[in-house]
């Protein structure tokens, strides 16, 4: 149980880490890297993340990040060679054993076509997100996230340089605010060692100081070596005052070719 030792220094703390900045992300950590679902295939993914460490104050409506476990479910379809929809379905299981609902997102995300060049991907992701005030007091939120990836057989490094938008609510009029993410990774036999970083530096308009921002560095594996698997696993470390400790996660996922004997499947397959 919180202490009671000032009401100034409880506002002032709850201020502090739920402030004017919008929070990186705390269900979907992940860094985009260029690529999509190949064409007719369906791809289906489990993000999972823990913040036993999250912040103990928030600004009601939310609730304190303190103590919750995300489970968020992300089903994605690739239309074309160069376009894919998905979206997401959120929940979390709080400290005091409630599980709810905690919202969902729409996306689309197009990439350069496979072969379009031997080493760079680019890409753009749109997406809309509608949330319980539990976990955003705006509700409505839009994000745009640029993609610039360059890999090779041995090396991947990727930047996000994403903007985020509130559509409703009390910072809507505010501004986008800049959430930046990258990933550098290096092969080793069938897995990929790598570090990963996500930030929130404010709004665009009014960056905030070193100490208010949140800055997050997670040392990642990526297993490579299983065809149509995906596993993702990292322990991030908060890295000013603002930031939340130390957060786990996990990504686990699976393609599935829907139409294998498609004209559309293997024209991307390069089968005539």
């Amino acid at each position: 149980m919180m202490r009671v030792i000032a009401p100034g220094i409880v506002v002032a703390s709850a201020v502090f880490f739920a402030g004017d900045a919008h929070a990186v992300d705390p269900f979907e950590i992940q860094v985009y890297d260029g690529t999509a679902d190949a064409v007719g295939e369906a791809g289906l993914e489990l993000h999972l993340n823990d913040w036993t460490t999250g912040h103990r104050d928030a600004v009601a409506p939310e609730l304190p990040l303190h103590g919750q476990f995300h489970a968020t479910l992300e089903p994605s379809f690739g239309v074309t060679a160069f376009w894919e929809l998905g979206a997401y379905l959120q929940t979390a299981l709080r400290d005091d054993g409630t599980f709810e609902y905690a919202g969902a997102k729409l996306r689309s995300k197009f990439v350069t076509p496979p072969h379009w060049d031997t080493h760079w991907r680019l890409g753009l992701n749109l997406e809309v997100a509608l949330l319980p005030q539990n976990y955003d007091h705006d509700r409505w939120g839009a994000e745009v996230r640029p993609i610039v990836a360059w890999a090779s057989d041995d090396w991947l490094f990727v930047v996000n340089p994403i903007f985020d938008q509130p559509l409703a609510g009390s910072d809507a009029s505010a501004g986008p605010s800049f959430e930046p993410a990258a990933k550098a990774s290096r092969r080793w036999g069938p897995i990929a060692l790598g570090l990963e970083y996500y930030a929130s530096f404010g709004r665009l308009s009014a960056p905030l100081a070193w100490r208010s921002q949140e800055q997050y560095v997670y040392e990642t594996v990526d297993v490579l070596s299983i065809a149509d698997f995906e596993l993702n696993v990292g322990v991030g470390e908060g890295l000013t005052p603002a930031s939340a400790g130390v957060v786990a996660k996990v990504i686990v996922g699976y393609s599935i070719e829907t139409c294998p004997d498609s004209a559309a499947s293997k024209l991307a397959k390069g089968i005539p």
